[in-house]
């Protein structure tokens, strides 16, 4: 049982990173077209789509994408925060808002 979530837990990451590295070729990109922005871009969105296919066998599709989305935007912000893009106040309560909604619908009940 333990090494299902394991598995689980490095297809979420490897799911969440390829967007991640999809969403860091797409910045690249906006300055101007490189083979490491497409690299990015390609890897990434490849990476993500095999990982959400092996997870879509067993994960309900509905909290599947809300964990993805929860760590991918942990990384992204990572990201933007590391090239000096940081958020501001209004944009921090607004994000909070974003998860405590994502919170109250994945609740089963």
């Amino acid at each position: 049982m333990e090494s299902m979530y394991l598995k689980t837990g490095i297809l979420i990451l490897a799911a969440s990173l390829g967007y991640s590295g999809a969403t860091i070729g797409m910045k690249m990109a906006s300055g101007a077209w490189s083979a490491t922005a497409v690299l990015f871009l390609l890897s990434g969105f490849l990476a993500a789509t095999f990982a959400e296919i092996i997870l879509m066998r067993g994960i309900n599709l509905g909290a599947l994408y809300l964990i993805i989305i929860a760590v991918e935007t942990l990384i992204v912000l990572a990201y933007a925060f590391s090239i000096g893009e940081g958020l501001t106040t209004q944009q921090i309560v607004g994000a909070g808002f974003v998860l405590v909604g994502l919170a109250i619908v994945s609740v089963d009940g």
